[in-house]
């Protein structure tokens, strides 16, 4: 394996091993708030969507980098039927060709109490590319749930190049309960 070889390694094992350390355990109201809103801004169609999903979990930062393994997480809150009813933290892994670092925002909404109990029992996993990104006014209007669940993601900064395969996975702790 030569020199350059063994460095992309050790370069997306130790971002995958650091990043999701490094994300902040604690998440704001005011944070989830401003995420809320920009959703909104960007798609107004998202008022709607907020409005008659039985549950959402918002994640205003995650963050993601590697080269070659990249790894990434972060924090956010889950309500049902608009209440906080605790909190969720996002672990990602991809591998395959990748290389950069990103920071973005997602929101999963959730259909029915079915749906939003496979969350909480921690049992929703899925891929990583499994999400509709805001581009355009009205494309949450068109996005469909699958298997109960659908997905939106927003950009806020960096640049990340992958056609790589991985996922994500989810812990919910219930609101008073520390992890």
């Amino acid at each position: 394996m030569s020199n350059l070889i063994r460095w992309i390694v050790a370069a997306g094992v130790s971002l995958a091993v650091s990043a999701p350390l490094a994300v902040a355990q604690e998440v704001r109201s005011a944070d989830v708030k401003k995420t809320i809103a920009a959703f909104e801004f960007k798609d107004p169609t998202m008022k709607e969507r907020f409005k008659s999903a039985y549950a959402y979990a918002v994640f205003p930062d995650l963050e993601k980098g590697g080269v070659v393994l990249a790894a990434g997480g972060g924090y956010g809150q889950v309500f049902e039927r608009n209440k906080l009813i605790g909190t969720a933290k996002v672990t990602q892994i991809t591998v395959g060709a990748t290389v950069g670092a990103q920071s973005y925002s997602e929101v999963i909404f959730f259909q029915d109490k079915t749906a939003l109990d496979r969350f909480r029992a921690n049992k929703l996993e899925f891929d990583a590319n499994a999400s509709a990104v805001l581009s355009k006014s009205g494309a949450s209007a068109s996005a469909d749930y699958r298997n109960g669940v659908v997905v939106f993601t927003m950009a806020k900064e960096g640049v990340m190049v992958e056609a790589a395969v991985g996922g994500q996975k989810f812990e919910f702790i219930p609101q008073g309960m520390k992890k």
